[in-house]
């Protein structure tokens, strides 16, 4: 039998199922990578080892039993570190919760443990989720296992390197303007945005909440589609949880028949602002979709031009208000300002802010709470819905004449540690690509589609009518399986290994 961290999710199921593993041997032997590299790597910032141990032997007992279990019970798992969960600590990245455990789990998280399927421990992430490198955590950056002097995306950097890295099968993410898709993309593995609404967000700790969505990631289009539809569903508990039955993602992603399917390459997404590797990959990949007799048109979605300025004026207002509840009265750090002896509450609540909030955390709250203050909302706010509109219409008449949208995933491969911490606004260009369909609600995919000229991998977006996941599936898993083809295996096998022994 093969080394259980380097099997895909779906044979480690089917392994699990007819008796080859067990789910106590495959969480093990995760730990034992996670002991082994994640010193390098940073992906973890809390390892469940006991109570992933002790689920992976329930399973192995219901499974003697006869029980009927879930398909992927006993596949280890990796959760995004912005969602709560009971016995282990959920801090979001920051100092402002460093500690907490929450007296409660988020509706993925008891989705993922009712399927029996035991958490590794929680991920790295940029602070409250607000970066794309996972460089703002108040506890240090993860790294790339393809390059460990490299960012690993972000805002779930560390989800998507514990993949990559081969430390977990599966991992959560959460995506508020391309914070699962943005890292599968620098990292080689695959992320998927839901539509909004298509996976409860109930227990995820709130950035924008008319944004944030949470999805899977995965090193395969397969796996990614069978922990989608684990964790996706109606949540009463959830008022913007979509009343519908889940796509069939996983048939898609077990079929995927391109053949008659229109493709629309989105003009404002590719050529100019996105590096010559980067477009060269994309062209490659599309070539492959038209052999697989797939339709390609060129698409023209001129609001998009405008989603950046949009996006970073909702997105912050929205996060102004969701952490405006950390004010040390009702949540979260509490200290005191220093030499004064009897504080007021606005001077412990100034004290504790700025204490617990990093500076990427305060630019947002500072931007979102003056475009919202009074005389500048209509101005700004206000007008950035407005063109929000314009962006959902430009998505409803491109999908009028294509299937699925197609992009790069983002403008570049993974750049260097640091260099674009002191340049907020190249950071934020880096999401040009994968905002659209957060301000539209609509769902995405990254996917591997080769390795640039550095050696760093590209990505592939898919973007799909709300409600249209499947769709995602079908065109990832067609191009998947034509680029795996193409390159002699999965890219994946190709380099992480040697740059983590390289760092060691």
């Amino acid at each position: 039998m093969s080394d259980p961290t380097r099997m895909t999710a779906a044979a480690l199921a089917d392994a699990l199922a007819a008796g080859d593993l067990s789910a106590e041997d495959v969480t093990h032997a995760h730990l034992e990578r996670i002991r082994d590299v994640d010193e390098q790597v940073g992906a973890y910032l809390h390892v469940a080892e006991e109570s992933a141990l002790a689920e992976a032997r329930a399973v192995d007992e219901r499974r003697a039993k006869g029980e009927t279990l879930h398909r992927l019970a006993g596949v280890p798992i990796a959760v995004k570190d912005v969602m709560t969960s009971t016995g282990m600590p959920t801090t979001a990245g920051s100092k402002m919760l460093e500690g907490w455990v929450p007296p409660y789990d988020s509706t993925v998280v008891t989705r993922l443990k009712a399927a029996g399927m035991p958490i590794l421990g929680k991920t790295n992430m940029d602070e409250f989720a607000m970066g794309s490198s996972t460089e703002h955590s108040a506890f240090g950056p993860t790294r790339n296992p393809w390059d460990l002097d490299r960012i690993p995306g972000g805002s779930g950097g560390g989800s998507s390197a514990a993949v990559a890295s081969w430390q977990a099968p599966l991992a959560t993410g959460t995506d508020t303007g391309g914070s699962i898709r943005q890292p599968a993309a620098v990292t080689g593995s695959v992320g998927v945005k839901p539509t909004y609404g298509g996976v409860s967000r109930h227990g995820l700790i709130a950035m924008a909440s008319s944004l944030d969505q949470a999805g899977p990631c995965a090193r395969t289009v397969l796996d990614t589609a069978l922990l989608h539809e684990a964790m996706a569903g109606h949540d009463p508990f959830d008022s913007t949880s979509i009343d519908q039955p889940v796509p069939d993602v996983v048939g898609a992603a077990e079929r995927g028949d391109v053949a008659g399917m229109r493709i629309g390459i989105v003009r404002e997404l590719t050529g100019e602002g996105f590096a010559p590797q980067v477009q060269a990959r994309f062209d490659e990949a599309v070539a492959h979709l038209v052999d697989a007799g797939a339709e390609v048109v060129e698409v023209s979605c001129p609001n998009f031009v405008h989603a950046l300025g949009a996006y970073y004026l909702i997105m912050p207002s929205e996060a102004s208000s969701n952490l405006a509840r950390f004010d040390a009265m009702r949540y979260g750090l509490r200290v005191g300002p220093d030499g004064v002896d009897a504080p007021s509450a606005e001077q412990v609540m100034a004290a504790s802010r700025d204490a617990g909030f990093g500076e990427e955390v305060k630019r947002r709250i500072i931007l979102g709470t003056y475009a919202l203050s009074s005389g500048y909302y209509d101005a700004y706010y206000g007008t950035a819905q407005k063109v929000r509109r314009l962006i959902a219409d430009d998505f409803a008449a491109a999908f009028g004449s294509a299937d699925v949208l197609i992009s790069p995933t983002a403008p570049t491969t993974a750049f260097p540690l640091g260099e674009r911490t002191t340049d907020p606004m190249a950071m934020y260009r880096g999401d040009i690509a994968t905002i659209p369909a957060n301000l539209a609600g609509v769902p995405g995919m990254s996917l591997p589609s080769g390795l640039a000229e550095d050696g760093l991998p590209a990505g592939f977006q898919i973007l799909a009518p709300a409600m249209a996941d499947d769709r995602l599936y079908t065109v990832g898993a067609a191009l998947e399986a034509r680029l795996v083809s193409a390159w002699g295996g999965h890219l994946l096998q190709q380099a992480p290994e040697l740059a983590i022994t390289k760092g060691a």
